[in-house]
């Protein structure tokens, strides 16, 4: 890129000395998104002069957080310039999500890519969250452990809704667990009660979230939803639905971190019994359980019900009455979504879980059912679109993790 000089003829940019630190966070979500791969880029995008982008990159390589190429490269146009990327070898943070039917525990970078995901029962009293949180720390201090990049943080991804800013779990409907439960303040607890290495940060900072809210802010940074201004994103996970909205880049969660709950939509009120208390909602019409009630099929109680779950819709076009059940929990996912079109207008609706594999099963059927049922739908077809993430609910509780640093990367230097 043509270097533009920086007389007092551009009152818009600025030097660097007052500016350094709050550029950092600007300059890392660049990088680590991938939408300033040279510091000619970064300079462009932060608008600011040479000097000052490349004094803000090696303060992020300083940190350990990017790395900058010592050679420049060009494409013949302009100036040669510096390649930016993530530090492969820099600091980690732990995602763990609880399920319905177990836990699961990864180690995630800063380019929202993670490692290997490691699945682990739960303990046989799930109704003790103390007991539950303590096997989730557990079981991400043994990665922790066995890596030797420095860990940041923690984030919990929970199925449940998660009030902010308390962090305390309403309606553990799956677990039992008393109204309020204390998640974050036991969660917190329960990591600072592991041993982990010399390196890592002492206490290590925790944070929970909803699973589906987390797995939406993912899916928008890192996944389909991304440049997607009125993201809907509805999944369903090991047993019920969750949904999550996500405007302008920013979390839809209500006054209190509670909005969205559009697993209890009804769709058939002389539906199956829902643990809320009321008949055919969303949350126990198109999930695992119900796909596997409308075969006739009972899963194997041992593996993960959502693994077992997908592949049975896989499976429907060679098993014709594994294609009625198909067809018949589409229909019924179909009009939660339109319903939920008709409320909240998004621009793109990315559907995860089980419902990505019934989206794959039956394209037309369930695109149909929402145009057919959606006022909008009709006038201005909503795309409906498969998750681009394996693990969007890990994905997510790794965006919680490394939040605090996203918004000062110099925080990696504390503790």
């Amino acid at each position: 890129m043509p270097h533009t000089s920086t007389s007092r003829s551009e009152p818009a940019r600025r030097p660097a000395p007052d500016r350094g630190r709050s550029l950092l966070g600007p300059a890392l979500e660049l990088i680590r998104t991938n939408r300033a791969p040279t510091r000619s880029t970064l300079t462009a995008a932060l608008d600011v002069t040479r000097a000052t982008a490349g004094a803000v990159a090696a303060e992020l390589a300083a940190l350990g957080l990017v790395t900058v190429d010592a050679h420049p490269v060009g494409s013949g146009r302009g100036r040669p310039s510096h390649r930016l990327a993530v530090n492969p070898d820099g600091p980690v943070v732990l995602a763990a999500q609880v399920h319905a039917d177990g836990l699961s525990v990864a180690l995630a970078g800063l380019g929202g890519t993670l490692g290997e995901a490691v699945y682990h029962p739960l303990p046989a009293d799930t109704a003790d969250p103390e007991r539950v949180l303590t096997a989730v720390a557990e079981a991400g201090a043994e990665l922790i452990r066995a890596d030797r990049r420095r860990c940041l943080g923690a984030g919990l991804a929970l199925p449940h809704p998660v009030r902010e800013p308390e962090g305390t779990a309403l309606a553990a409907l799956h677990f039992d667990w008393p109204g309020g439960t204390p998640v974050a303040r036991l969660f917190g607890e329960a990591m600072a009660a592991q041993a982990l290495g010399a390196r890592d940060r002492t206490p290590l900072p925790t944070a929970v979230g909803n699973d589906a809210n987390l797995a939406a802010l993912a899916e928008h940074r890192h996944g389909a939803g991304r440049d997607a201004r009125h993201l809907l994103l509805v999944t369903s996970g090991h047993v019920g639905v969750g949904g999550a909205l996500v405007v302008d880049g920013h979390l839809h969660t209500g006054s209190a971190g509670l909005a969205l709950e559009v697993g209890h939509l009804t769709v058939d009120p002389l539906g199956r019994p829902c643990p809320c208390g009321n008949r055919g909602c969303l949350n126990v019409e198109t999930d695992a359980g119900a796909l596997f009630a409308a075969a006739g099929r009972e899963p194997d109680p041992v593996l993960p019900l959502l693994d077992q779950a997908r592949e049975l819709a896989r499976s429907a076009d060679r098993d014709a009455q594994v294609r009625a059940a198909v067809d018949g929990v589409v229909d019924r996912l179909g009009l939660g979504l339109a319903g939920l079109a008709n409320i909240l207008n998004p621009d793109r609706i990315v559907l995860g879980g089980l419902h990505l594999d019934l989206l794959a099963a039956a394209p037309e059927r369930l695109r149909e059912t929402v145009t057919r049922h959606s006022l909008w739908g009709r006038c201005d077809q909503v795309p409906v679109v498969p998750a681009g993430l394996r693990h969007g609910g890990l994905a997510g509780a790794a965006e919680l993790a490394w939040q605090p640093y996203l918004t000062d990367p110099q925080a990696v230097v504390e503790g």
